[in-house]
């Protein structure tokens, strides 16, 4: 009974120094701030260089194929366009000339060449743009055959004299102000477009596996057609509807781009979407 009762008594010492347990608390404040991160990775050359310098090559153009890959991280929504832009020296819309070959006492000879007359295809089709209105949202249309881009200079007499099977699909866009203006519902982007309605959810090519990941990732072509004469057919408005090609620019049949040296350059511009 001894032994009992002494194992009792233990029992209950050792519950009442459990409820006397002390405890000390500290608390630490958290703050969480998610910024957006928008990140475009490029690998293409400095330099692009279109060299003509035969006959074949002005009647079939030059293409640089995969000259220019890119490459979307985005935490939000974003959309991505491509805009030509140069320093101005020959005007708003126009190549920079450096170098003229000829002088300038050629009558029908034109300095000023539209930056329209380069001609994007990228390697996956825009699908953020379901309520874009433009009659060509992306650049993701084969190029035209030089054929179906042919003018007869001397039968041109207004914009609307062209050849019925040509389009602008692949004309790059070029905002009319000189600056890097995101284009409008009737314009082209690459991915995403104008309006809330359209754009790219957030994700990076690093990890989407399968098809999405080509939603992340753009190969891009560049094209340049001078045509015989070198008057640039394919050199159009924003949205394809207003050919800007030498002919047109200067109401000049007998135009031609005057032999030399130009530069421009592409701006490529990821955004959130707004």
């Amino acid at each position: 009974m001894n032994k009992f009762k002494l194992f009792i008594a233990a029992a209950g010492l050792i519950g009442t120094t459990a409820n006397a347990q002390l405890i000390d608390e500290k608390d630490v404040s958290i703050t969480l701030d998610l910024q957006p991160v928008l990140q475009l990775d490029m690998d293409t050359p400095d330099q692009l260089e279109f060299v003509f310098d035969e006959i074949s090559e002005y009647q079939v153009g030059i293409t640089n194929y995969a000259a220019t890959i890119l490459k979307v991280s985005s935490t939000v929504s974003w959309d991505l366009y491509a805009v030509a832009r140069s320093q101005g020296i020959n005007g708003i819309g126009f190549w920079d000339q450096q170098v003229n070959y000829g002088g300038n006492n050629l009558v029908n000879a034109v300095s000023d060449i539209p930056l329209s007359l380069l001609e994007l295809k990228q390697s996956v089709g825009n699908v953020g743009a379901p309520t874009a209105t433009g009659t060509y949202i992306d650049y993701s249309g084969t190029f035209q055959d030089a054929d179906d881009t042919f003018i007869d200079p001397l039968d041109v007499t207004t914009q609307t004299d062209f050849d019925p099977g040509f389009d602008s699909r692949n004309s790059i866009y070029v905002d009319p102000a000189g600056g890097a203006t995101p284009p409008a519902l009737s314009d082209k982007y690459i991915a995403g477009h104008a309006s809330t309605d359209n754009f790219m959810p957030g994700g990076t090519y690093l990890t989407q596996g399968g098809s999405p990941s080509d939603q992340f990732r753009y190969v891009m072509d560049y094209r340049i057609l001078p045509g015989l004469p070198a008057i640039f057919p394919t050199a159009y408005n924003a949205d394809g509807t207003t050919p800007q090609n030498i002919v047109t620019a200067t109401a000049n049949p007998s135009a031609y781009a005057q032999p030399g040296v130009y530069t421009m350059y592409v701006q490529y511009i990821l955004l959130e979407d707004q």
